[in-house]
């Protein structure tokens, strides 16, 4: 496998006024009749200094072969010449964003679910980029597809499909989101890539079971408050019998005791706001 090899290449500039200085001095030999210095002249511009002259921006590479060998990396930016022979190919070492598309698959325990994510990556061996995969934007593509959905098939959606589950798609964002880079940059290493950042963008239930998952989250919510507020009122039912008994305000016999629970009861824990009932009797009328 090919590794990366830097290499420092000498400056454009001098063989550009090199070609500049041949063409005045061809030019001449052309005017003097002299056409096979002329010719020759052109002939080392043409085909040896001008097509070894490179411009390497800023943030960008130069992958050198010479017949089937690789040579070498160009990385500093700037103007300059390698040898004329060589095959010239630019990789962009900029941070690229892939905003994944929305994927249907099933969690870890069979539901539907859609989920996307967005990959930050960039080029970390150009080498390995070029030589070791046959298109490397298309490997990132196909790879980053492939750990979105074995990381959705390795968790569930949330806890109320699995209760005994310690992360969730849902809950565990940071977790999954670190698993999710982490594998990314196992699967891509072998194009000298470096993933930098990989989020979950979208998650949510497939349109087939959406309505019945969210009445599901509804009913627990109820279910969950409902154990809230009677856990409440029977305090607060307690405390009430307690002050009275410690202040000696009634005595109450154990049917009263019940009537009162139960009145309490009602009032604490409906959800519509209760009308009193003025008992001008006695408490057994």
């Amino acid at each position: 496998m090919n590794t990366e090899k830097v290499i420092t290449a000498p400056s454009g500039y001098l063989a550009f006024v090199l070609v500049l200085v041949l063409s005045a001095i061809a030019a001449f030999c052309f005017w003097a009749e002299q056409y096979v210095a002329g010719a020759f002249l052109c002939i080392i511009n043409f085909v040896l200094i001008l097509p070894g002259l490179v411009i390497v921006n800023p943030n960008e590479s130069k992958v050198l072969t010479l017949f089937g060998r690789y040579t070498g990396t160009v990385k500093k930016d700037g103007f300059f010449w390698v040898n004329p022979f060589t095959v010239k190919r630019k990789v962009s070492l900029r941070a690229f964003n892939l905003n994944g598309q929305q994927l249907k698959v099933n969690d870890s325990v069979g539901n539907p679910i859609e989920i996307a994510a967005v990959i930050v990556w960039q080029v970390k061996d150009t080498a390995k980029a070029v030589f070791s995969v046959e298109n490397y934007l298309q490997y990132v593509n196909i790879q980053s597809e492939a750990a979105v959905r074995h990381l959705a098939n390795s968790f569930p959606y949330d806890h109320i499909e699995d209760e005994t589950a310690g992360i969730t798609l849902r809950g565990g964002a940071l977790e999954v989101s670190h698993m999710l880079e982490n594998e990314l940059n196992e699967r891509l290493d072998r194009a000298g890539i470096e993933v930098l950042e990989a989020r979950i963008s979208h998650l949510a239930y497939a349109p087939e079971i959406a309505q019945a998952m969210l009445q599901r989250q509804q009913a627990s919510a109820i279910i969950a408050a409902r154990r809230l507020i009677v856990e409440g009122a029977v305090g607060m039912v307690e405390m009430a019998l307690n002050k009275m008994r410690e202040k000696n305000i009634i005595e109450l016999d154990e049917e009263r005791k019940a009537a009162m629970v139960s009145n309490l009861l009602v009032v604490l824990c409906g959800e519509r706001a209760v009308s009193p009932v003025v008992n001008t009797g006695t408490l057994y009328h």
